[in-house]
């Protein structure tokens, strides 16, 4: 009997959010929900080593009838696509507890509930083969996040809480009209792989094409409709801008990844002008919004706008180095900005303070603590040696191919980039103490090393020897492009 891998990742966390609600002790919840994250993001690696990189082909696939009267079935699978984010959400799944084991101090059980079954419901999102799976699954993630935000938020929690909610469900409405239309017009079958061999017309691809559009730049978020994101991040607990970074604003660009390139080729090709556009909008504006930050926490929740253009432009570049350079990129953001963010958590937890000016002169007093900063803050202006930078050349070599307005563009980004990221750290860890600066801060502890460690490793291990990451997706893409092109082309 084949073991259901895919379901065992998907469920593991919903089993421990459900074990979690006959607990009482605190240190009892945190430690549960720690060791079934640890076992789920065990089993990724299990995943990742069975995974045959010769393939485009769909792995660990699992079909069984749900709904057989609508053609509706429970099927989970991955491709070259998909494995990395699956992969992804586990790890930073059990750093997201760790990150919360001091920060969250009142309604443990509540939070560690909610944050597991985030977790369940985002490698849903990822594993999901059947349409009407994976809206359930994308749907079913608002109410979490929504209780994350608006219950354990800052101040503005709840109107913070609300705007995101607001946001993305308008989308995810729009989603839901076009899964509908794609029914009828597919064959009255929800299996995407189904869907994806149909042949669509122009018209019906154009509409669907920004039907999803909307959809799925609020996810990512594309400007204009961006404007819930440095809401969402400054008001969240820590773990919840780990989660919003490194993996809820991935489902967007996932979205144009599964299904408007593979389903609508047509409307795809002939809309890649203004989606380079949009993506060349998003990274220069959300570096300049970066550039004119005080605060901590939204200057890297602007620098996300910024580097996820990079990943929409790799996309809609519909060439080989652009998408594989924006689904690395993708990968690449999750980890370094996921790490950026969990160290405003722990400075904040100390000083509980985001403004950048109260700060200065903390390689002084947490050595360790700026050391590690200097690698992220590296990682995010994509230095060479580091994952980004890897990611980042493929997107601009793929950018350049495709426009070359576009490519001069996201190069004025990435000088903003290192222009907000230097001037951050210089303010932060190298700068005077402030006079302003009424606070005494220790380094990192062995739990937030133990955090940040497998994120550092990640910075350096894709920034000098990508292959292993690159090797995943590289079948995948290739017959993605393959699809893509010969049925733009009408082959």
């Amino acid at each position: 009997m084949t073991v259901p891998l895919l379901s065992l990742i998907v469920f593991m966390p919903a089993v421990g959010a459900a074990l979690l609600m006959f607990l009482r002790n605190d240190d009892a919840v945190r430690w549960t929900a720690l060791g079934f994250t640890v076992l789920d993001f065990a089993l990724s690696i299990v995943m990742l080593a069975g995974f045959d990189t010769t393939t485009h082909e769909m792995q660990f696939t699992e079909r069984r009838p749900w709904v057989p009267a609508l053609g509706i079935t429970y099927a989970l699978g991955v491709d070259g696509i998909s494995a990395l984010f699956v992969f992804l959400t586990a790890l930073l799944g059990w750093i997201c507890v760790l990150a919360s084991w001091v920060a969250i101090d009142r309604k443990v059980k509540e939070f560690m509930i909610s944050l597991l079954a985030m977790q369940a419901l985002m490698l849903g999102v990822f594993c999901a083969l059947d349409l009407f799976l994976f809206y359930v699954f994308w749907e079913a993630m608002l109410i979490p996040m929504y209780l994350i935000i608006g219950v354990w938020g800052g101040d503005g929690r709840v109107y913070a809480a609300f705007k995101f909610f607001l946001y993305t469900l308008a989308g995810s409405l729009l989603f839901l009209v076009g899964v509908i239309v794609l029914y009828f017009q597919g064959g009255e079958t929800f299996d995407i792989l189904a869907l994806t061999a149909q042949d669509l017309p122009f018209q019906v691809q154009s509409w669907l094409f920004f039907a999803f559009l909307i959809a799925f730049a609020v996810k990512v978020p594309m400007v204009p409709v961006h404007t819930w994101l440095p809401d969402a991040h400054v008001q969240a607990p820590t773990a919840g801008s780990i989660i919003l970074a490194g993996v809820l604003l991935k489902m967007g660009a996932y979205g144009f990844l599964r299904f408007s390139l593979p389903m609508l080729p047509e409307a795809s090709v002939y809309y890649s002008t203004l989606m380079l556009a949009l993506s060349a909008l998003a990274i220069v504006y959300g570096g300049f919004l970066a550039l004119a930050q005080d605060d901590l926490k939204k200057l890297v929740a602007y620098s996300s706008i910024s580097h996820m253009g990079f990943v929409t432009m790799g996309i809609f570049a519909l060439n080989l180095r652009g998408l594989e350079g924006g689904i690395l990129q993708m990968f690449n953001h999750g980890v370094t900005t996921g790490a950026l963010f969990l160290f405003v958590g722990l400075i904040y937890e100390r000083t509980h303070t985001r403004s950048i000016a109260d700060y200065g002169g903390l390689m002084k007093v947490a050595p360790v603590y700026t050391a590690f900063l200097a690698l992220f803050t590296l990682s995010s202006m994509a230095l060479p040696g580091t994952n980004s930078f890897v990611g980042e050349l493929l997107v601009l070599s793929g950018g350049f191919a495709a426009n070359l307005a576009v490519g001069a563009a996201a190069v004025l980004g990435a000088l903003l980039g290192a222009a907000y990221l230097l001037g951050m750290y210089r303010k932060v860890a190298l700068g005077p103490v402030s006079a302003r600066a009424q606070f005494k801060i220790r380094d990192v502890n062995g739990r937030e090393i133990t955090a940040i460690l497998p994120l550092a490793v990640f910075v350096l291990w894709v920034g000098l020897y990508p292959k292993p990451f690159l090797d995943v997706m590289d079948a995948s893409v290739k017959h993605l492009l393959t699809q893509v092109h010969d049925r733009e082309s009408g082959q």
